[in-house]
């Protein structure tokens, strides 16, 4: 027989109850690539013409999206390759409930427009009461070229050498706010910069002092850097960028500085992302001085820098519910993960070995500091295969061996990890 001419047509297909079930929730288009594929694998002789459709709805994609989510085992909490922070349960809740009309700019009382993410700002405001005001743009890159465009137009911003970072991609701190109109005054060396060189930097044409946290990597040895509250005794205003979003001090992270203690010791304005150590969607915050910060909120560029409703309404989730996955992940503890590495080297035999690990907290937050974890060690032929998984799952490969480090893994996913190992060596 010609299986070609058994191979069951397009509309036919697409008319079976499944497939168009499939159609509401993923859209013709997928739907009928799945059809195609499927009517392929009949033609080669791989799917038998009655199963057609069958194979049409294994090859269907779980969303109309082309993200899948993945196992972070890497050990890296916040891997901003993988996505960064995970949001929370509520967070996701509050997402989906703010994917459709919404108030986010209504007053459902007075009937009235109001001011927009309104309660949002308000949880930030809870969170952080040492602010004046709080702001939010799009990442933290916008809040600072955002502060750079309102304080130091045509102006400069004196900052440390020390202090010049790349945030990432090839993107420079140095580029990023000479392209709002504003020069950088350099001062200091690599790794020692003082007082008196911010002080004889400073005149009529300074914006502003920018104190900058090196998140992303760490200056040791015969190094000095002025803090803040003697920064503010020149006379221009600071703005600290704290990078990494830890809102108040953490003992775990005792070098990583937070929005409050900048404002404490004087910071007329703080900028930090959301999707870092707080563990929220990506975003940018601006907190300090109360007129400082609506004169940044009122500025024509703020409009193009503003976040959406599903932004505000997961940020606000992960303000007021409850920890967020890294949290809990930064904090884990490490004779539990220990026990969950062990167990999946049992179950896995002599395909893994249960090994001590060491964690980072990643993302350009606290740089150097190491987090004792565990997991587990396969070979590193499993890598390719491991990530072809559905989910799939992402280690990191040392020393020979690709280790699954389960301090970022949920409990939960421990079972898809080892059906991911079990299926990778079969």
């Amino acid at each position: 027989m010609d299986r070609r001419s058994a191979v069951p047509r397009t509309d036919v297909m697409l008319s079976d109850p499944r497939l168009a079930a499939a159609q509401e929730t993923l859209g013709r288009v997928l739907v009928k690539a799945a059809v195609a594929s499927a009517q392929q694998r009949v033609r080669d002789g791989l799917a038998e013409p009655g199963a057609a459709v069958d194979a049409a709805l294994a090859l269907l994609p779980a969303t109309a999206g082309g993200l899948k989510g993945v196992v972070n085992a890497t050990g890296v909490i916040v891997h901003t390759n993988l996505g960064r922070a995970p949001l929370s349960p509520a967070a996701v809740a509050a997402v989906a409930a703010a994917a459709g009309y919404t108030d986010v700019e209504f007053d459902l009382s007075g009937g009235r427009r109001a001011r927009r993410g309104r309660t949002a700002l308000a949880a930030l405001a809870q969170a952080v009461p040492e602010a004046g005001a709080v702001h939010v743009v799009n990442n933290n890159a916008a809040a600072l070229v955002l502060a750079a465009t309102v304080l130091a137009p045509g102006k400069e911003i004196v900052i440390s050498r020390g202090e010049l970072v790349e945030i990432g991609d090839g993107f420079r701190l140095p580029e990023l706010l000479e392209s709002a109109g504003s020069r950088l005054r350099e001062v200091g060396t690599t790794n020692r910069t003082a007082l008196r060189d911010y002080q004889d930097a400073c005149g009529p044409g300074t914006g502003f002092i920018l104190k900058v946290h090196p998140s992303n990597y760490r200056i040791e040895g015969f190094t000095s850097e002025v803090p803040i509250e003697r920064l503010t005794t020149i006379g221009p205003p600071v703005v600290a960028d704290i990078g990494s979003g830890l809102l108040r001090p953490d003992p775990l992270l005792p070098g990583e500085p937070d929005a409050a203690g900048a404002l404490l010791q004087g910071a007329a304005l703080v900028t930090a992302s959301g999707d870092k150590l707080l563990g929220g969607p990506q975003a940018g915050l601006l907190l300090g001085d109360e007129h400082l910060v609506e004169r940044l909120r009122r500025h024509p560029l703020a409009r193009a820098l503003r976040v959406d409703k599903l932004t505000l309404a997961a940020l606000e989730a992960t303000l007021r519910g409850p920890l967020p996955p890294v949290h809990r992940s930064l904090h884990a503890n490490v004779t539990e993960l220990t026990r969950r590495a062990e167990r999946l080297a049992r179950r896995l035999g002599d395909r893994a070995e249960a090994v001590a690990t060491i964690a980072r907290v990643g993302g350009g937050g606290a740089p150097g500091v190491e987090l004792p974890s565990a997991g587990i060690a396969v070979h590193e032929s499993l890598a390719a295969r491991l990530r072809s998984y559905d989910p799939p799952v992402v280690g990191r490969i040392t020393g020979g061996r690709l280790v699954l480090d389960l301090r970022a893994v949920e409990p939960g996913q421990d079972d898809v990890i080892a059906a991911a190992v079990e299926r990778a060596c079969t």
